[in-house]
């Protein structure tokens, strides 16, 4: 295959070898890709070096991320500005994330939201995945006792990106009783075994969260993020 104009939109490739396909400037919308062979796909023109990558699905992406310096802006732009928050946002909670989201807005952050209501599944597992990849740092409300514990064990051993837990210290009302609030079981296992994990943030009120959030919230988050950069670039 060497017409770099091939138009394959609803195509069905599946099975195919494309191993040292052409694919500069195709038409490849709604491919079909199952058990597809995609080795050293060209992005490039005939006339120029070549470039090759190994999906389909990502050849634009790297094709625009090259030659496009908009493009390394707007990423570079969101790899330095996003915050994802993530959270089990009852009434009483959504309120108090609101306010640290409007907060951090005022601080040239982007915040991400991200409502972990639903029972786990492999769909809301990768998203979270992709939209932590890309923050600066997360932030992870510890406060409800089923707030994202699957999201997070599975986030935290393969993004290394700072991880600042929140958790309210006002005790729990639970069958009558009062219950201090505590991390779920494994958290500390987790805080333990990878270092950009950061210590909860224990707080009373949202007035205290909110201005709490430069010395112990962005700092500790912005100074672990440095340290990390350190240590990608020096391996």
């Amino acid at each position: 295959m060497r017409n770099p104009w091939a138009i394959l939109t609803g195509a069905n490739l599946s099975g195919a070898n494309l191993t040292g396909c052409f694919i500069y400037a195709i038409a490849a919308w709604d491919v079909r890709l199952e058990n597809t062979l995609q080795s050293n796909l060209v992005i490039t023109r005939l006339s120029q070096n070549t470039i090759t990558v190994d999906h389909m699905e990502v050849a634009q992406f790297i094709y625009l991320l090259l030659n496009n310096q908009k493009i390394r802006h707007v990423i570079d732009t969101i790899t330095s500005k996003v915050v994802l928050i993530l959270g089990r946002f009852t009434p009483e909670r959504k309120a108090i994330l609101d306010a640290l989201r409007d907060e951090l807005r005022k601080n040239n952050y982007l915040p991400v939201l991200f409502d972990v209501e639903k029972p786990a599944s492999r769909d809301l597992t990768e998203t979270v995945s992709t939209l932590a990849h890309l923050a600066r740092f997360i932030i992870v409300d510890l406060t409800d006792p089923s707030s994202a514990p699957h999201e997070v064990a599975t986030i935290i051993p393969h993004t290394i990106v700072p991880i600042q837990p929140l958790l309210s210290s006002k005790p729990l009302l639970l069958d009558g009783e009062t219950v201090e609030r505590r991390e779920f079981a494994m958290f500390e296992d987790l805080r333990r075994r990878y270092h950009w994990v950061l210590p909860t943030f224990r707080y009373q009120e949202t007035a205290e969260l909110l201005a709490s959030l430069h010395v112990q919230i962005i700092g500790p988050a912005e100074q672990k993020a440095k340290e990390l950069m350190h240590l990608s670039s020096s391996s």
